[in-house]
């Protein structure tokens, strides 16, 4: 039933320095932005419910959810056209300025801002589910899935970096007048102005340019669809590095020009594989979304308040352990079993966690292991998904793709944050984990479904 998507192009060896360089370079950027997207992960519910009140404090995270799925239009655009660096650099930038005006919000009491802020904030977000991507540019490809789950599993340091941070930029700032909570938000814009300024400064060659310029040089631009590539792409700045550019000729390197949501899901359309890619992500991330965020609302359901902050501690620190620890883990069996059957495997997961969290009643140990295999199964679908939809569209339109997979999985999970605590209220806990594992049904019939002979489901 899997269908395997890693064998056919070999990657010269003189990309290998520069594949190892890149990686470097994102896994040290991703721990810097991770810990200033955490921080407000960690502190804006608090900060929100003190300015606006308890009833719109969720809405305001969700903002940032939101934030960071439209971003991701405008940001792939970027890339499609200049590479990964500006991408990411735009995408630092925008959620430093969203710190900044929370900031703001949080001296003057002003809702709008905050809400404006939080927008923003999703800058920060954006650029790191991004770089997962440019990690497997220029990845071999039998390595594809465990270069990439190297840089989600970097993500694991900033998250558990995090709260120390955010307590000490508190500390620090309250000598400066700004009132509680503000602190870590300046120290989050902070993180992500350093690195989107790293990247700025080191990420030469962009490896997804670099990756155009060698499929260029091993096919005729005539023999490459006029829809996806259309106009030549600026330079990159500077030479591509060793001797990775054909001696012969500068070969040139074609962009596509408007080639924005219509054109990638044009693409993803006519693709089984992109299509299971993107709905893995999607469906992985809104089963996670719509448990997780109303476990602590069940906590709290049977425990004190005195305890509840303790024990939503350390349930959501197993959680994201789940999420992040073993990610090269899942990355290898990606590699070696192939897409298909992890994204299933990682299907298995998620069911498993809505029956044991929802049968968990007010067990808290039992609770535990239920969202530790939540944080597995999204891990699951989120490595071998992205892998999948990575290498299943050409060059030239991949970026645009993969930033149309983001979009879905940010409304996904904003939509289950929003839904969760509406079923939460009406009809309780067990239903909603029971409609989450409902919502895997679809992906479970495309996983499974036969793909038909000849289809396009790889690059090439």
């Amino acid at each position: 039933m899997a269908t395997d998507l890693s064998a056919p192009r070999t990657v010269r060896p003189d990309v290998a320095p520069i594949q190892r360089r890149t990686l470097r370079l994102l896994f040290t950027t991703q721990i810097i932005g991770g810990i200033g997207v955490t921080i407000g992960i960690a502190v804006g519910a608090l900060l929100a419910a003190r300015i606006a009140g308890t009833a719109v404090a969720g809405l305001a995270q969700s903002a940032g959810v939101v934030g960071a799925a439209l971003l991701a239009i405008p940001v792939t655009r970027i890339m499609a056209r200049h590479g990964r660096r500006p991408g990411l650099v735009v995408a630092y930038a925008v959620g430093a300025v969203g710190g900044v005006l929370v900031v703001l919000a949080a001296v003057t009491r002003s809702v709008p801002l905050l809400f404006l802020g939080m927008l923003f904030f999703g800058g920060g977000t954006a650029a790191n589910l991004q770089a997962r991507y440019a990690a497997v540019d220029l990845a071999e490809p039998a390595r594809r899935a465990r270069q990439l789950s190297l840089i989600i599993w970097a993500t694991t340091i900033g998250a558990v970096a995090a709260p120390n941070f955010a307590a000490l930029a508190d500390r620090v700032t309250s000598g400066w007048g700004l009132p509680p909570l503000a602190g870590p938000f300046a120290f989050s814009a902070a993180a992500f102005v350093l690195a989107g300024g790293v990247l700025l400064g080191l990420l030469r060659p962009d490896p997804l340019l670099t990756a155009r310029r060698l499929a260029a040089a091993d096919a005729p631009v005539a023999d490459v669809p006029a829809a996806v590539l259309a106009a030549e792409a600026p330079a990159d700045g500077g030479p591509v590095g060793g001797d990775v550019a054909p001696a012969a000729a500068p070969v040139e390197v074609r962009a596509p020009r408007g080639a924005g949501m219509r054109v990638a899901w044009s693409v993803v359309r006519g693709r089984p594989a992109a299509r299971l890619g993107i709905a893995a992500v999607a469906v992985g991330h809104l089963v996670m979304v719509a448990v997780m965020s109303m476990t602590p609302v069940r906590l709290g359901e049977s425990h004190a308040d005195a305890d509840v902050l303790r024990l939503v501690g350390i349930v959501l620190s197993l959680h994201i352990a789940g999420m992040y620890a073993l990610s090269p883990l899942v990355g290898w069996l990606t590699d070696r079993l192939g897409r298909r059957v992890v994204i299933l495997g990682g299907v298995g997961l998620l069911l498993a966690a809505c029956a044991v969290a929802g049968t968990a009643g007010h067990h808290t140990p039992r609770l535990s292991v239920g969202l530790v295999l939540l944080g597995l199964g999204w891990s699951g679908t989120m490595v071998a998904g992205s892998t999948l939809l990575s290498e299943s569209v050409p060059d030239g339109v991949r970026p645009s793709v993969q930033g149309l997979s983001d979009l879905t999985m940010g409304l996904a999970g904003a939509g289950a944050a929003m839904a969760s605590g509406f079923v939460m209220q009406v009809a309780g806990y067990p239903v909603l984990t029971l409609l989450a594992a409902v919502a895997t049904v679809p992906l479970v019939a495309l996983a499974l479904r036969p793909v038909p002979s000849g289809a396009p489901d790889e690059e090439g």
